[in-house]
């Protein structure tokens, strides 16, 4: 695939730009909804719990409701991103992302298995063992880097996991909302729920971000990167291990959230270029801004909250016809 990326000494002002952009959004996200908020009264709810009713409402809402929402997209949006650009590195295949070849939805059915309720952090054992479980089976399939080949064990993955789901969701021993949550949404944000999921997410992401050399390496191909004194396949289990529990840590909060891994890596390639240093914070904040502006649109277009992933779908279907339009040949 083809890029046109920054002359590298303009790539730390676009990072810099792109996270002032992501700031400025999420201080959007905050103040609208449902219930608007002023911006110029978001300090001050936020520093001390104010004297009129009104005010004591929207700190309400800022601060138990829509505050961990948003911060549980920002980090799902960015982990997941980062997942993706690993996954397209690792199996050397620009389709590669956790949604297309199973591990989200595998994830998702491992971890309600496990809890037969909404998951918390008892889930995130279940959720690794079925992500990694899809990914170990896609690197075993796709020997030979074979995008056909790639698709169709994701196929099959996700029509295992989708069918395992629905089954779940007609059995009356599991909960309804459970279900709802397997197939993507972030309503159950809480600070409970971030306190753990951060630090986790931030410490994979860290680990990931200290293989950007060994990731530019891969991209050359595995006999390039042995001769560079990379022990390839070690490094390809580690790779796919810190992915695996990047996807169960996001899934066991906010379900499959598909397409975010596929279509930020990309967007921030075409920017930044391949080189991974840089290529993974502007991933990151490219997820970050994606699913922050996708569940906003989810919660504010309409009197009831959309489908987060059905939204999601529908922005990143096109994006993925046409990188197959595109790599046709």
């Amino acid at each position: 695939m083809r890029y046109l990326p920054l002359p590298r000494r303009h790539v730390p002002n676009a990072l810099s730009l792109a996270a002032l952009g992501l700031l400025l959004l999420t201080f959007l996200a905050v103040a609208s909804g449902e219930v608007a908020i002023p911006l110029w009264r978001i300090p001050s709810l936020l520093l001390a719990v104010p004297a009129d009713p009104i005010g004591q409402a929207w700190r309400s809402v800022l601060v138990d409701i829509r505050l961990p929402r948003i911060v549980l997209a920002l980090a799902c949006g960015a982990a997941l991103a980062v997942a993706g650009c690993t996954l397209q590195t690792v199996f050397r295949n620009p389709l590669a992302e956790p949604g297309l070849i199973g591990a989200s939805s595998a994830a998702a059915l491992a971890a309600l298995l496990a809890v037969r309720g909404i998951p918390d952090i008892a889930a995130v054992p279940a959720a690794f063992a079925g992500s990694m479980a899809a990914l170990w089976l896609a690197w075993t399939i796709d020997q030979k880097w074979d995008t056909a080949r790639l698709l169709l064990a994701g196929l099959a993955v996700n029509a295992i996991s989708s069918g395992g789901l629905a089954l779940l969701d007609d059995h009356a021993y599991v909960p309804r909302n459970a279900t709802l949550w397997a197939w993507g949404s972030l309503s159950n944000a809480s600070w409970l729920s971030l306190a753990w999921l951060l630090p986790a997410l931030l410490t994979c992401g860290y680990l990931i971000w200290r293989e950007t050399r060994a990731l530019d390496a891969l991209l050359l191909g595995d006999r390039e990167a042995f001769h560079l004194g990379f022990d390839v396949l070690n490094l390809r289990r580690r790779l796919l291990a810190l992915t695996a529990l990047t996807i169960a840590l996001t899934t066991s909060i906010g379900g499959v959230l598909s397409f975010v891994g596929l279509v930020a890596p990309h967007l921030a390639r075409t920017v930044i270029g391949p080189g991974h240093r840089h290529l993974l914070p502007a991933a990151a904040i490219t997820g970050a801004g994606y699913l922050l502006c996708v569940d906003w649109l989810a919660r504010t277009a309409l009197s009831a909250e959309l489908s987060l992933p059905a939204l999601l779908n529908l922005l990143g279907a096109p994006y993925l016809l046409y990188l197959l339009i595109k790599n046709r040949h």
